[in-house]
């Protein structure tokens, strides 16, 4: 069974409550929710801490999201008691402030990661914020096990990619069409809720952004021609 498991909680301290900002016509996490339903996933939770959730409850019953509750600030932690919970062999690893985030991407990556039998992978050189993570189940909980590092804890990766002699990890390169390495749509300040504000204004009709049209608009709207490697 594969878990897509959206990470969030409302007390970030450089921005607030960002995840229930408004975002075109629903908030950050749901702009997220809807785009990640599209995946091919049998269960779809929101792991978040005991004191966001009350607040997330109706708008994830909403968009067919359970909320999981646990440990605040141990996020790997919270990702194993998950596994463990809903009994999934693979993760899908996506966070809260990544409204942006491809459903696309994350059955392509989904899908590489199947055939390979992968522990991680990743794509590398889309923009920032707008692709997943998938996990082996089994190599989470190890890392669960063993990681006393408190980075590895909150990030929930590092301890597999840091250890690549242990671990198959697979860094897959963007295709052609999405590749735009030095941009970035992932929300962590004021300033980037108005940058990705700008975008849905510019591009919003009502559903889910499609990667292709977003990566179009950075590469018009961006002064830098980097992505030409790629074409």
């Amino acid at each position: 069974m594969t878990g897509l498991f959206l990470q969030v909680r409302l007390d970030s301290t450089r921005l607030p409550g960002k995840a229930l900002l408004p975002l075109g016509s629903l908030t950050v996490i749901e702009q997220a929710m809807q785009s990640l339903r599209n995946v091919n996933a049998d269960v779809f939770a929101l792991l978040t801490d005991s004191s966001s959730a009350s607040q997330l409850q109706v708008l994830s019953k909403k968009w067919g999201f359970e909320i999981f509750v646990g440990d605040k600030n141990n996020v790997l932690k919270r990702y194993a008691d998950a596994i463990e919970y809903f009994s999934v062999s693979t993760v899908i690893r996506a966070t809260g402030d990544n409204p942006l985030v491809s459903g696309i991407l994350a059955n392509k990556i989904l899908e590489y990661h199947n055939n390979k039998q992968a522990d991680y992978s990743g794509f590398t050189g889309i923009p920032l914020g707008t692709g997943v993570e998938i996990l082996n189940a089994e190599a989470v909980l190890k890392a669960n096990r063993l990681s006393e590092d408190a980075y590895e804890q909150e990030h929930v990766s590092p301890y597999l990619y840091f250890r690549e002699t242990d671990f198959l990890i697979c860094r897959v390169p963007s295709p052609a069409e999405y590749y735009c390495p030095n941009e970035r749509v992932t929300l962590d300040t004021e300033e980037d809720y108005y940058k990705i504000k700008n975008i849905y204004t510019q591009i919003y009709h009502g559903q889910p952004i499609e990667i292709q049209e977003l990566v179009s608009w950075l590469r018009i709207n961006i002064n830098d021609e980097y992505y030409a490697m790629a074409l």
